[in-house]
């Protein structure tokens, strides 16, 4: 296996990038292809590339965060993005990671992978963690803003596919987030997707409520792009301000005989800190295209970026790609 990194992308590239891809060679043996310019590339791999297997790819231009991401990907055809991409498509690698600017990726996906035959709409797939040892899967979690409730029936099917293989869950439960439990709640679009959903043959439980999130009721929480980019950035920020009160909470108790962090570890939500940690997770998957595509947080540090390549391994180890396009019917 080789999995293409984006050495250019992110707020902390190349050298948090090069320091995760490194980790990841080492934990996983696998091969790993760093996309961007070669010379710096050369200086921070070093020694590594005596005994790791990890190669160096030619892409001197990169898409910033501030660029249209469709001109982008249009006039940089160089870039660490679309060359990585590229490499997935040719066959040369097996996944492509990138922590760069999503927009981006998932254009020059769409563009150079294509969609798989009968899915409307690729989602991005986060995994969350808000129940210890429960983790579920949210989609779509940003790539789709404006959707049609056939859309939400896709996602399900993507989403119950990829529990299936990821997770071993054999009988996904399926939710639809809504403001009610009962059917008819909801806005005219989660109101048509719950009958899709109720009619799907899927192990569709109904709808699920934000507060449901924590309860660990659903293994594949199904929602359009906006509000799933919106729960996900939340959670993610709940996360933050929780470890930075735990740091502030062990600083005040150094004098105490139970310190800030066991006492966070003993309410139990040292684990609840660990689910909305997004550096836990690495990333989101792009499901339906024809290729494994991983978005990674663009302020991505060298944990997350290990545990995407890592995301990324287990997605094209699984063959989730083809098992999608098999099994998924528009």
């Amino acid at each position: 296996m080789i999995i293409a990194v984006d050495a250019a992308g992110g707020d902390y590239a190349p050298h948090e990038i090069v320091k995760g891809a490194i980790k990841a060679a080492e934990e996983f043996k696998v091969g790993i292809a760093l996309v961007g310019k070669p010379a710096i590339l050369r200086l921070l791999t070093g020694r590594y590339r005596n005994r790791l297997d990890i190669q160096i790819i030619e892409a001197n231009d990169v898409i910033t965060y501030d660029e249209h991401p469709m001109e982008a990907v249009q006039a940089k055809p160089n870039s660490s993005t679309v060359v990585g991409i590229g490499l997935v498509k040719k066959g040369y690698a097996d996944a492509f990671v990138s922590a760069g600017n999503s927009g981006a990726v998932l254009i020059a996906s769409f563009f150079l992978l294509g969609r798989i035959e009968s899915v409307e709409r690729p989602a991005l797939c986060s995994l969350i963690s808000l129940v210890p040892n429960m983790p579920a899967l949210l989609l779509d979690a940003g790539a789709n803003a404006d959707c049609r409730p056939q859309h939400l029936l896709q996602f399900a099917q993507l989403g119950s596919i990829y529990a299936k293989r990821i997770l071993d869950i054999e009988q996904p439960r399926i939710g639809l987030i809504s403001n009610g439990a009962e059917e008819m709640k909801g806005n005219k679009l989660t109101v048509e997707a719950h009958q899709l959903l109720k009619q799907s043959g899927l192990n569709f439980i109904g709808n699920i409520e934000g507060y449901d999130l924590v309860k660990g009721k659903a293994d594949v929480i199904v929602t359009d792009g906006f509000t799933g980019n919106i729960i996900i950035k939340t959670v993610e920020g709940l996360g933050e301000s929780f470890v930075t009160a735990r740091q502030r909470s062990q600083v005040a108790s150094e004098a105490h005989a139970l310190q800030g962090g066991a006492l966070v570890a003993d309410t139990g939500v040292g684990a609840l800190v660990k689910g909305m940690d997004f550096r836990e997770y690495g990333g989101a998957c792009l499901l339906g295209v024809k290729g494994n595509i991983v978005v990674a947080h663009g302020r991505s540090r060298a944990k997350a970026i290990r545990n995407a390549i890592g995301l990324a391994l287990r997605t094209a180890e699984k063959d989730v790609t083809r098992v999608i396009s098999d099994e998924v019917h528009g």
